[in-house]
């Protein structure tokens, strides 16, 4: 299909294209379009029927920060040094405060290109895109150089960026010196009394006012539910009261050395009694808290995309729905990211396009995050295409015109040392040495599920040898 429509012997009138660009903080597939029937996710998968919904997608690090910086400058932590969170900030070891020839950022980039860009919430490490610790301190700058016509994410009561991103209730949040640590709080009544609410308002407005202007637009709106602490609206927790919650399919921990102690989980207190590990009931109740959260920014995103419709833009606008990364939810006996198995590193994406997605569709080609800048530049045409460094990922507009086709063999991701090589058919996860060799190699099928458990390295060294091949050069 092609991108841009025609009548007979000339082309129709350019139409404005314009990107809403919608990040959702932990967001593992555990919505109802992914199958999963417990999930109370229904602005989103009203969205599903008409994008296409990405079945293989995976991120190129288990961690906020250096999954958003692979989304943002195209290039592997591998590559960009950034394997951690605070390695994003403006300063680093790859963003220059000064302008370079080429773009930094793919914001950067659609700036020089003539288009409106304005983040709202997290879109890179930080919250309100300004390069502050969670403490307050820090300097204040823009995280992305260059980047942003206007950083526009609302803090309400909780004072700072950190303040709102780790909020309770009132102006409450767990940097604001009080020590409160609860894993869940479900007590306030509507969902302006949150941060996301607030967002989702501002991104509402914000629509109307981008709609009226005649440059194109790239609004970036970043989600901070399901993040931890698990804190939503009374009524998101009592939706979910007679939802039957299934248990962790599998609670073998993780084969060493690549599990995780699930600290930023157990630094929250989930009751005064709680275990470690957790009990059948406290699972239940953590597992029932994130659909909970999942609810809750759920019904932002439906404002958002209702808000997109009413200014009369959804015609001209392709709509990206991604999750940063993916989470643990007890099972492996995990709680959290910070592994390189499926569970860590799969996320949704959900991708509209005027005139180019069949509705409902679904890729099953394995794609990642890295894939998403080239795509856009693809999709908006842009003319100056100038990049401080080598994009990394491949197009996706082939697939999103043909769903049935390959977008690439394998996905490539990092935690530290260690990398990981995802096909259809296996997980390898070795760890480099420093004299750049390999260690700690295992294997896993795909067919054996996401939580696995028996590596098969040593009955199919074949397979290891192709996949460690691959990760030659990266």
């Amino acid at each position: 299909m092609s991108m841009r429509a025609e009548t007979e012997g000339e082309s129709a009138p350019a139409v404005r294209k314009n990107v809403l660009f919608i990040a959702i903080d932990d967001l593992r597939p555990e919505l109802g379009c992914y199958g999963v029937e417990h999930a109370v996710s229904p602005h989103l998968d009203a969205f599903a029927e008409t994008a296409a919904l990405f079945e293989q997608h995976f991120v190129q690090a288990p961690s906020c920060g250096p999954s958003r910086a692979s989304l943002l400058t195209g290039r592997t932590p591998r590559s960009s040094g950034r394997f951690r969170n605070a390695s994003l900030y403006a300063g680093g070891r790859t963003l220059s405060k000064e302008p370079l020839e080429g773009a930094q950022t793919m914001p950067e980039l659609f700036r020089r290109n003539g288009y409106r860009t304005v983040q709202i919430g997290k879109i890179s490490h930080t919250p309100d895109g300004r390069a502050f610790a969670y403490d307050g301190s820090g300097s204040g700058d823009d995280e992305l150089p260059h980047a942003w016509d206007e950083l526009a994410t609302p803090i309400g009561e909780w004072g700072r960026g950190w303040g709102a991103f780790f909020a309770y209730a009132n102006g409450a949040h767990r940097e604001d010196g009080s020590g409160r640590d609860d894993l869940m709080e479900f007590k306030v009544e509507e969902d302006d009394e949150l941060p996301d609410g607030l967002m989702a308002q501002v991104a509402a407005r914000k629509l109307v006012e981008l709609g009226e202007e005649d440059q194109p637009f790239l609004l970036a709106v970043g989600f901070f539910k399901p993040h931890l602490p698990f804190v939503a609206p009374r009524a998101d927790l009592a939706a979910l009261e007679d939802v039957e919650v299934s248990p962790p399919a599998e609670t073998t921990p993780l084969p060493a050395p690549y599990g995780t102690r699930s600290a930023e989980f157990f630094n929250y207190k989930l009751s005064p009694e709680s275990s470690r590990p957790l009990d059948a009931a406290e699972t239940q109740a953590a597992r029932r808290a994130y659909l909970a959260c999942v609810r809750y920014v759920d019904r932002q995103v439906g404002a958002v995309l209702q808000a997109l419709e009413s200014a009369g833009l959804a015609e001209s606008t392709t709509v990206v729905i991604w999750g940063d990364h993916g989470w643990h939810l007890g099972e492996s006996a995990t709680w959290g990211k910070h592994t390189l198995f499926d569970r860590s590193l799969q996320s949704a994406l959900l991708v509209r396009v005027p005139g180019v997605t069949e509705a409902g569709s679904r890729v099953e080609s394995i794609v990642t995050t890295l894939d998403l800048y080239p795509t856009l530049i693809e999709l908006c045409e842009l003319k100056d295409r100038r990049v401080a460094f080598p994009l990394e990922g491949v197009s996706l507009v082939p697939v999103l015109e043909d769903p049935s086709a390959r977008a690439r063999a394998a996905a490539i991701a990092y935690w530290g040392r260690s990398a990981t090589v995802r096909t259809p058919d296996h997980r390898l996860i070795a760890t480099r040495t420093e004299d750049e060799n390999w260690e700690n190699v295992q294997l896993y099928r795909t067919s054996d599920g996401p939580d696995p458990v028996t590596s098969c390295a040593e009955t199919e060294p074949e397979v290891v040898e192709e996949l460690l091949g691959l990760l030659q050069g990266f």
